[in-house]
């Protein structure tokens, strides 16, 4: 018996965004609220509240609007999987669809930045460069920790560090400063 398809989340993103976060796939809090990261022990939000001001107890649509006003994209690299539950260990590897992200990186010509949240997006994005996904010279790309709630091996202060490296790196980038 396979697992139900499920269907990731639009893109949020303005043309002007200069760091896109990039998750796997949403879990079932998150599709069924129809919002990024709406299991609430997910770290995403206080993490963008630590590093942006984005107010994490905000309606969700204020978030968004926030992250949008801080240059920020938001999306998932898998479009569609079949999975049980909300672990990305549980997608099925040859059910996987990627998100067209050619088509969105044309329409980002500010972006400095990909931030990949977690393992499976790092090796999701790995797919589809070595499927021929370029970017220009200037795009860096940082492999992140989870947010998830079942990445609790690490405390969300140590979560935050490679974050806020990433996030101090970018704004180098974006100054010319390395």
């Amino acid at each position: 018996m396979t697992a139900a398809l499920c269907y990731g989340l639009p893109a949020v993103w303005q043309a002007d965004a200069q760091i896109l976060i990039l998750g796997s796939l949403p879990g079932v809090a998150s599709l069924q609220a129809a919002q990024y990261y709406a299991h609430p022990r997910n770290q995403f939000w206080p993490l963008l509240q630590q590093l942006f001001g984005i107010d994490v107890s905000l309606p969700y649509d204020e978030r968004l609007a926030a992250l949008k006003q801080h240059r920020l994209a938001l999306w998932d690299l898998i479009g569609a999987a079949e999975r049980r539950g909300s672990l990305d260990s549980a997608i099925t590897p040859a059910s996987i669809q990627l998100n067209d992200f050619p088509a969105l990186l044309q329409q980002l010509p500010a972006l400095r930045a990909v931030w990949l949240n977690g393992g499976t997006a790092a090796k999701s994005w790995q797919k589809l460069i070595k499927a021929g996904l370029s970017l220009p010279a200037t795009v860096q790309v940082f492999a992140l920790p989870s947010t998830s709630p079942a990445h609790a091996a690490l405390s969300f202060t140590d979560k935050l560090q490679p974050w806020q490296q990433a996030y101090q790196q970018t704004l180098a980038i974006h100054t010319g400063e390395s």
